[in-house]
């Protein structure tokens, strides 16, 4: 039985609305991608080293990043060398299974959310301007309180023209509170405020917003750090997790934003924005692979429940579901 036939055997009726999310998010890289495999599987009947020259192209073309594909592309040579595998048909289930395992590793467990099971937690958003940063809070917003958790929004995007009132409409929207202050003020003054305010209220999760640019990258990751520090004077282990929101459209762009808020914000997931709406999906990959970074939710379509928790089952069910 391939990976595909134990896939749907192990996915229950109350999963498959996921499944389908991830099958319908990646309509585009799926296209893109299988409708290429497919193709250059029936052109090449048997294996042979023009066969991987051209896997390698399509992998590279969906993003899946150059050296995960040189990787990615050297195990599938020696598998189909050491199961003596010579019908270029075989090697699609083996190509599956081996993105699967590019992701996971050794731990399944990496995209869950790191919470305490007691007291205040505290997630950091951050990420450029244009990602839709302001919309993923307040979409998480709406899935951690219909998982009947108490939580308050932080608007500590105090630069952005609009950025509290976009908050604020999805704090009404969601019926959470937004703790603000005024526009240009002091963000980590704002985080401040909002974390006294969420412990007095016995809130569960305190979701802060933050700046996406400055007068240059310098002084947003030095404003970034400041906000930690002052999170960490509150709450020595907080903040909880540290969420990178990324445009899953901007392709490799979206790995040079990863590598410098890295770096300055210590991130500890990414949510992948607008999925659905790239053919590149397999940047996916190249963030786990290259960068050791698990993406926690990806977009996948305009609703307020369409932030999923990423399934790396499910994203590559996706992928390959035709």
């Amino acid at each position: 039985m391939g990976f595909l036939d134990k896939f749907k055997e192990k996915f229950t009726s109350q999963t498959e609305a996921v499944t389908g999310k991830f099958k319908d998010g990646l309509l585009k890289t799926r296209q893109n991608l299988t409708e290429k495999v497919n193709d250059l599987v029936a052109r090449y009947r048997k294996v042979d080293e023009e066969f991987f020259e051209e896997l390698e192209e399509i992998f590279i073309q969906a993003d899946i990043g150059f050296d995960t594909v040189i990787e990615l592309v050297d195990e599938l040579k020696m598998e189909a060398k050491r199961k003596k595998i010579q019908q270029s048909e075989l090697l699609k289930e083996m190509i599956v299974e081996k993105l699967v395992e590019i992701y996971y590793g050794e731990d399944e467990n990496i995209s869950t959310l790191n919470l305490p099971d007691t007291g205040l937690a505290v997630i950091l958003f951050v990420g450029v301007n244009g990602v839709g940063k302001t919309t993923t809070i307040g979409k998480m917003a709406y899935k951690l309180k219909s998982e009947g958790k108490r939580v308050l929004l932080a608007a500590g995007d105090t630069f952005r023209a609009g950025a509290i009132e976009q908050l604020e409409v999805w704090g009404d929207r969601t019926g959470v509170e937004v703790i603000k202050h005024q526009e240009g003020s002091d963000p980590a003054a704002v985080i401040y405020d909002a974390i006294q305010a969420a412990k007095s209220r016995k809130v569960d999760v305190l979701l802060c917003d933050t700046a996406g640019r400055l007068q240059n990258k310098v002084n947003l990751m030095k404003e970034l750090e400041k906000v930690k520090r002052v999170i960490q004077r509150e709450i020595p282990e907080a903040p909880h997790e540290v969420l990178l929101v990324l445009d899953a459209t901007t392709g490799q762009n979206a790995m040079v934003q990863a590598k410098q808020f890295k770096e300055a914000t210590g991130v500890t997931g990414i949510v992948l924005t607008k999925l659905d709406g790239t053919a590149k999906g397999g940047i996916v990959i190249a963030i786990k692979k290259e960068l050791n970074i698990p993406v926690k939710f990806v977009g996948l379509g305009e609703k307020i429940d369409d932030l999923q928790p990423f399934d790396a089952e499910a994203y590559v069910y996706g992928l390959f579901a035709e």
